[in-house]
């Protein structure tokens, strides 16, 4: 399987299943795309016709090099992973992360919210300490070997119930010294409550913090109003600044959403670089297709446009000594991860799950109220294996239309959330989604060629 492309003047061939990439010349381009259906007279008559300064030489010189690339297993790579995707139903997967909802509310009234308001279509609540001592008895008591344990503070808004989580970490910090566990918190904040103590606590304890704007102080504040209908940007902005002027070298992101009100997102992540944000996220919005802000397909086109121009701008940054990092565009390709993790995706249902105020667990955060998608609670554990054993068979091979897709192993088949809320299905297939997908990912290839080339 191999996915060839054209951008910001390279030619690109990327090998799906040994992950082999290679930047060509037009000559070797061409001969890739015929090599499979042609014979070599054929291939080298076309060659000859097209390029005037190319002799047969120069064209049976480079089909040898193609066939030395596939036999050393760079190019055509065949495809045998299909088998490791259900031999992974099998495997004792152990809990390694816990997403706790310790808010079921939140201050800010968005429209797009995908949580009703952090409701989750149910009623208010907030998290008990003694909840949350339970999910990190839980999650210890459901980890086996493995040392390295992450825990999500999410809501709605989780500093509505700041006390609970303070009280949380410091129940995981006296246990992983008796478990010989490492705990990484991470936070995710709309920034209304953001205050000194918030971001000296954060800034000492949260491996990651991700911080909610959209932009552009227009594109803000359409959708992601308080409840007296008054944007956010303004009271935000500056704690998150100050947040992350104090948070030093440690993670922390920008998370924005994009809708079809600003298909033009690269305005809005270049107006947070210019605010002093360089750690950067921008979601395409997930919503029923008649809502007034979802993205349509006349906005595809234009989308693609953006992420080509962000990632040839984020290039000219970073010769100039001012780079950005866009969440999307982060690969590794010597050391990503393992073929397993590449099929099974984040692990959600398996590995991975959301616990609400009262402890209940669910696949992730965006089941949470789908009563079809309660898997038990944490007390008792996992009840409904009926629903796990589906997400351990939520893979790149799950999905028709994925076998013979060249991003496959990247995606792991794209998000299980999302297929369900397109489609009905945890294995159906989200289409938008998949092509921003597929385009962030040439993008980000064309961005490690240009790096390694120049």
């Amino acid at each position: 399987m191999v996915h060839q492309y054209k951008l910001n003047g390279y030619n690109i061939v990327l090998d799906t299943c040994s992950g082999s990439i290679h930047s060509v010349d037009d000559l070797a381009y061409d001969v890739i795309g015929m090599i499979r259906e042609y014979t070599q007279g054929d291939i080298i008559d076309a060659m000859l016709e097209k390029y005037d300064d190319v002799t047969a030489e120069d064209v049976q010189e480079c089909i040898d090099d193609v066939v030395a690339l596939r036999r050393a297993g760079k190019l055509f790579t065949p495809d045998n992973y299909e088998h490791l995707a259900y031999d992974f139903k099998e495997r004792n997967t152990v809990i390694k992360a816990l997403c706790l909802h310790v808010a079921h509310t939140c201050n800010l009234n968005c429209s797009y919210c995908f949580a009703s308001q952090g409701k989750y279509q149910g009623e208010r609540a907030l998290m008990t300490f003694e909840v949350g001592k339970r999910a990190i008895d839980f999650l210890i008591e459901n980890s086996g070997t493995r040392r390295n344990l992450e825990v999500d503070f999410f809501g709605g808004e989780p500093l509505m119930n700041w006390d609970v989580v303070k009280q949380v970490v410091a129940y995981a910090r006296e246990q992983e010294k008796l478990h010989d566990k490492n705990f990484r918190f991470t936070l995710t904040t709309n920034g209304m409550l953001i205050d000194d103590e918030v971001i000296e606590f954060a800034n000492k304890e949260m491996h990651n913090v991700v911080l909610s704007l959209d932009g552009r102080r227009e594109v803000h504040d359409h959708l992601r109003k308080d409840y007296a209908g008054n944007g956010s940007y303004d009271r935000i902005v500056p704690k998150f600044q100050e947040f992350v002027k104090k948070r030093g070298d440690k993670n922390y992101y920008m998370r924005g959403t994009f809708t079809h009100n600003n298909v033009d997102f690269t305005n809005d992540l270049f107006h947070m670089a210019d605010l002093g944000f360089t750690e950067l996220s921008m979601e395409p919005v997930v919503c029923a297709p008649d809502d007034p802000y979802a993205l349509t397909e006349e906005d595809k086109p234009i989308l693609f446009e953006q992420y080509e121009l962000l990632a040839k701008e984020m290039l000219k940054r970073k010769k100039e000594g001012r780079p950005l990092t866009f969440y999307h565009y982060m690969l590794d390709l010597e050391h990503g991860p393992c073929i397993y993790k590449r099929i099974s995706g984040c692990g959600s249902g398996t590995e991975y799950m959301a616990v609400t105020p009262w402890g209940e667990l669910y696949p992730c955060h965006q089941f949470v109220g789908d009563e079809k998608y309660s898997m038990g609670d944490i007390w008792k554990g996992v009840t409904n294996k009926e629903v796990q054993d589906e997400f351990k068979c939520c893979n790149a091979y799950a999905r028709e239309g994925c076998k013979d897709c060249w991003a496959k192993l990247y995606c792991s088949g794209g998000c299980a959330a999302n297929a369900y809320h397109a489609t009905g299905s945890i294995t159906g297939i989200y289409e938008y989604g998949c092509d921003l997908f597929k385009k962030r990912i040439e993008c980000a290839i064309m961005m490690q060629v240009s790096e390694a080339t120049e």
